[in-house]
């Protein structure tokens, strides 16, 4: 866990937004808008970003990491975790094509590549070679092997070939209620943006703050 980065993007973009309009932009609308500018520049869907959310005056870092599923969940887990968001299966593997890009630390998959059998072993033989037995947590290996700069359906195909980096992605076709829908969203990548959008709208939506509830932060590492 413990493994987003990024975020000097956001504060760059909150500095230019409040120099403009002071005290209107919630950096939650900001972090909505991000991702969608950044899978569509990457070659992948746009939808759109409904807005008005507001900040909590909160945060919880032990909170934030009991709610995000784990790299080595099993199926039955993430159908709960994203249940428990309102998103169900269906919705929970089209959002997990967000591993069409970024990476993964060793730490998150050593054990996969060490010890599971449902993996490629040409995959693993070479995975091996940056994250051994022992050391290396931090090394980077992409999530999607064969285009990892494009938002497209190549994870969808590694995982039909058992190469899925992260255990909780090779979850997804091993055997399970998901399998079929892993191969259809191989074959067709205009079928897994579509889904992708209209998930990525419904976890938008998922209990915002609203009207006077929360705050908009000034500066979005702390509360104002």
């Amino acid at each position: 866990m413990n493994s987003l980065r990024g975020f000097e993007v956001i504060d760059t973009i909150k500095t230019q937004v409040e120099a403009a309009c002071p005290n209107v932009v919630s950096c939650a609308d900001i972090l909505a808008l991000a991702s969608q500018k950044g899978v569509a520049s990457l070659g992948g869907p746009s939808w759109t970003v409904q807005l008005g959310r507001r900040d909590a005056r909160t945060a919880s870092l032990s909170s934030a990491n009991a709610q995000i599923p784990m790299p080595t969940s099993t199926l039955s887990t993430l159908i709960s975790m994203f249940s428990a968001k309102g998103l169900n299966a269906a919705e929970m593997t089209a959002l997990s094509g967000s591993h069409t890009i970024g990476q993964a630390r060793c730490a998150s998959f050593r054990n996969r590549v060490n010890n599971d059998t449902n993996i490629d072993s040409g995959f693993a033989a070479t995975l091996r070679g940056t994250c051994p037995a022992s050391g290396g947590d931090g090394n980077l290996t992409p999530l999607d092997i064969q285009t990892p700069s494009q938002f497209d359906n190549k994870y969808y195909q590694n995982l039909e070939a058992r190469r899925g980096l992260l255990q909780s992605d090779q979850e997804l076709f091993n055997g399970g209620s998901q399998d079929s829908l892993v191969k259809s969203y191989s074959s067709d990548g205009e079928a897994f943006k579509r889904d992708y959008a209209s998930a990525m709208v419904k976890m938008g939506n998922i209990s915002p703050l609203t009207g006077t509830n929360g705050e908009i932060r000034r500066n979005c590492r702390a509360i104002n």
